[in-house]
This record gives structure tokens, sequence and C-alpha cells, in this order.
């Protein structure tokens, strides 16, 4: 069945990059002058989907209002001829049919994609989570349909770690397919000890899933912290059919991470048309002052 919707989880509070998301949904912090979330809505796009739910949480209304069609500033934009801004913000609202529901309450990012079940209906999809930009010539979610098709199975989008990072993440236990497919039997949210850890590869931002993962979730206990976990429910499907993890290819952007932010910036701003020459010029400059 060809795959043509996506979830998008973006109802988190962003505290890792406070105070900047107090009242600015992180989704919408800029690289070089996109948001964020745009350039995952345009990855979705590129990857054959068309329908596309959001899932926000309270003052999360920007979103909505970055993707809706701005009849006032085009018309500012027409009358002053500023015809390069009007061609970057007019077709925006065209990208894809693009749905929202709130998350009441922050519960987890299994419980926000539970929220997706009627959007959703008897299909397989794709998940992509609202902190992580991935940019390179192949979009990541077309790589992880593209094994869907392949196997037939859910699919997990992984990366390696280091080592010290590991228990903040998922950890997989992998058996090489061939070039960067894998097969994953089994997964741990969060490891805590070194014997717990099953690879240093984790599911870094996307995801395809069946529609099967709907009742599981619905069946799945939430873990300490109250928060219903994904990873759980993928775990019981990883354990009794197996899913398909691709390492792949293109660099991942954390944007609920400061640092993160910063990379993002910095990278993307040195391939920018209207930003590379000048950055490149300051950064060589900014470098020769460095200790």
């Amino acid at each position: 069945m060809k795959i043509t919707k996506a979830v998008i989880p973006a109802a988190g509070l962003g505290t890792r990059v406070l105070p900047a998301t107090k009242s600015m949904p992180k989704e919408m912090i800029p690289i070089v002058d996109k948001p964020a979330i745009q350039y995952i809505v345009e990855e979705a796009v590129n990857s054959g989907i068309t329908d596309i739910l959001i899932i926000t949480n309270r003052g999360k209304g920007v979103i909505e209002d970055h993707f809706d069609h701005s009849m006032s500033l085009e018309d500012v934009l027409k009358r002053n001829g500023k015809n390069e801004m009007l061609k970057s913000i007019e077709n925006i609202h065209k990208l894809a049919n693009i749905h929202y529901i709130r998350q009441i309450e922050t519960k987890g990012l299994g419980h926000a994609v539970l929220k997706a079940k009627t959007f959703i209906g008897n299909e397989p999809f794709a998940v992509m989570y609202g902190d992580d930009v991935i940019i390179g010539d192949i979009p990541a979610t077309k790589q992880l349909i593209d094994a869907y098709d392949d196997f037939g199975k859910g699919v997990l989008g992984i990366k390696k770690v280091d080592q010290k990072d590991i228990y903040k993440y998922s950890s997989l236990k992998v058996d090489h397919i061939h070039d960067n497919i894998y097969k994953c039997t089994d997964m741990i949210e969060k490891p805590k000890t070194d014997d717990a850890v099953l690879s240093l590869f984790s599911i870094l931002g996307r995801c395809v899933l069946p529609p099967e993962i709907f009742e599981i979730l619905e069946h799945t206990d939430p873990d300490s912290t109250n928060e219903l976990q994904l990873t759980d429910a993928m775990k019981k499907i990883a354990n009794t059919y197996g899913m398909t993890a691709v390492e792949y290819t293109g660099k991942r952007y954390d944007m609920g991470n400061k640092l993160g932010i910063l990379q993002a910036n910095i990278e993307v701003g040195l391939k920018h048309k209207e930003t590379k020459d000048g950055l490149r010029d300051y950064i060589k400059e900014l470098a020769q002052n460095l200790q």
C-alpha cells in the first residue's frame, strides 16, 4: 500500500531550549530563514506524502498560521515588487493537506501518535519527530518508505550514537541485511546499565509504522513517569514480526538542543546563497582568535 500520510508530533514543551521556547514553539525556531517544521514538512512532501497531521499543544497556533495563506502579506510584497520574498512564502500553504489536533496533556510520544488513529485509519504511515530536521540529497523519509515497499514491515530510521549518549536514547538489537539495511528484533528505551545496551544504533527522528501500532499503544502501559512510550509499542512489533531499520543518509539536527540549533544555522548558512559568502568570511576571521 502506498504511504501518503505522515504524523508530526509537535506538542513538546521545548524545555531544553528555554527561555526561547517560553512563548515560541521550538518547531518555529528558524534555520537561517525557514522554521524547523517547514523543513520537516518539505521532507514529507518530497517523500511522496500528501496528507500531514501535526500534533500540537496550547500556545502553538503560530504553526498553523505559518502554513496558512497570508493574502495581506502577499499583497504588500506584490505592490512593492519584492518578488523573491513573495516566491518564498506564496506556496507554503500549498505544500500538502495539513491537519492539526491538540494533545491536551503531554503524556509521551506514544500518546501523541495515538491521537492520529482516526486520521490514519487502516494505512501504514510515517512518523516524523518534530525535534529532528534531517537534510540530505535523498529525503530520509523517502529512504524509509522505499524500505517499507521492499520488505513490507515497519521501518526505523537509525543512526549510531556515542557510547556516552546511548543512555539518553533507544538502543536496538539489529542484524545486518545489506548496505545500510538491518533487521531489528528488539529495542529498549534509555537503557540504564551497560548490560541493557543492545547496540549503539538508536531510532533518530523517523519511522514508518503499520496501523496495528494503534491497538498495541492502547494496550501498552505508561512508564514510570506516566508517559506512553512509542518505543515500548514498537518493541512488541519488533519482538513478534521484526522491523526493518535503515541507517539513513543525511545530517540530523536536534532542534530541541541549543548546540543542535547553532550547528543547523551555521551549516545551512554556509550553503545558503544569501549568507554563505559572508558567513564563511566571518567564521574564518573568528577562528583566528579562537583558543
